[in-house]
C-alpha cells in the first residue's frame, strides 16, 4: 500500500514537514513521482520498528488483534538453533516453526531470504526480525511468532555491527495483523525486563510472563 507524506505523518504522529525532511535526507525509504513523495506502508512500519518508534495503525472493523503473548506461545521459543550463516539459521528456524500443513517450508525459506536481500532485518542489540514482507502470500489461519536463540551468534548485517543471537519470526493471516505484531514486538523490545530476558536467553515461561506483564499495562497507541 502506497502512502502520501500526509499518511506517513499521521502514522508516525509527526508533522508533514518532519517527514519530508527525513525523506530528503534519505533517512526514510520513499519514491518521488512527479515531484511528490510516496512511501510503502510495510517499509515504513519496518523502518519505525527498527528504531523502536511507536506507529499508529489504522483500525479495521471486525478484525480482532492477537496478543503478542498468544502469538509467541503459538509459534514457540527455541534454544540452541544451529547454523553458521544467515541462510542456514533461517533454514533451521523455518524447520522449527509449527507451520500449518499447507505452508511449504521451502517457500517460506525463500521468502525470508528474498526479504533479507532487500535489507537486513537485524534491528540492533543482537536481535533480528526475519518475516515475509507480504504476509498474505502464506495464507495462514492464525498469527504466530517464533523466537529462536542461536547456538552461536552470527553476522546479520546489523547497523550497530553486533552479531545476532535472537531471531523473532512472525507469520500472519493479514497485513493488519502483521503490522500490529511488529508494533507490539517493538514496544516489548523497549522494555528493560523483556530485553534482559532476550539478552540472557531466558526460558520460555519467563519470557512469556514478561510479555504478559507488559500486556497488562495500558496499551501503546496504535
Amino acid at each position: 500500500m502506497q502512502l502520501t507524506v500526509r499518511d506517513a505523518a499521521r502514522m508516525l504522529k509527526w508533522s508533514e514537514r518532519a517527514v519530508r525532511e527525513r525523506i530528503e535526507k534519505d533517512e526514510i525509504p520513499s519514491q518521488c513521482v512527479n515531484g511528490r513523495y510516496f512511501l510503502n506502508r510495510d517499509e515504513l512500519i519496518e523502518w519505525a520498528t527498527a528504531r523502536g518508534m511507536p506507529i499508529a495503525l489504522p483500525a479495521e472493523e471486525n478484525e480482532p488483534m492477537p496478543a503478542l503473548s498468544d502469538a509467541l506461545a503459538a509459534g514457540g521459543i527455541v534454544h540452541g538453533l544451529p547454523g553458521t550463516d544467515k541462510n542456514a539459521v533461517l533454514r533451521h528456524m523455518v524447520e522449527s516453526m509449527p507451520l500449518p500443513p499447507d505452508v511449504d517450508p521451502d517457500f517460506l525459506h525463500s521468502i525470508l531470504l528474498a526479504r533479507e536481500a532487500l535489507g537486513s532485518t537485524a534491528i540492533g542489540d543482537g536481535v533480528a526480525v526475519p518475516h515475509p514482507r507480504s504476509p498474505i502470500l502464506l495464507r495462514v489461519p492464525t498469527a504466530m511468532v517464533t523466537l529462536c536463540f542461536l547456538e552461536s551468534p552470527i553476522d546479520f548485517g546489523a547497523l550497530d555491527g553486533k552479531p545476532v543471537h535472537a531471531l523473532f519470526s512472525l507469520i500472519s493471516p493479514t497485513t493488519r495483523t502483521h503490522l500490529h505484531l511488529l508494533s507490539m514486538l517493538a514496544f516489548a523490545l523497549r522494555d528493560s525486563v523483556f530485553r534482559n530476558c532476550i539478552a540472557r536467553r531466558a526460558g520460555a515461561e519467563e519470557i512469556l510472563a514478561a510479555v504478559r506483564r507488559l500486556e497488562a499495562k495500558p496499551a501503546p497507541e496504535g
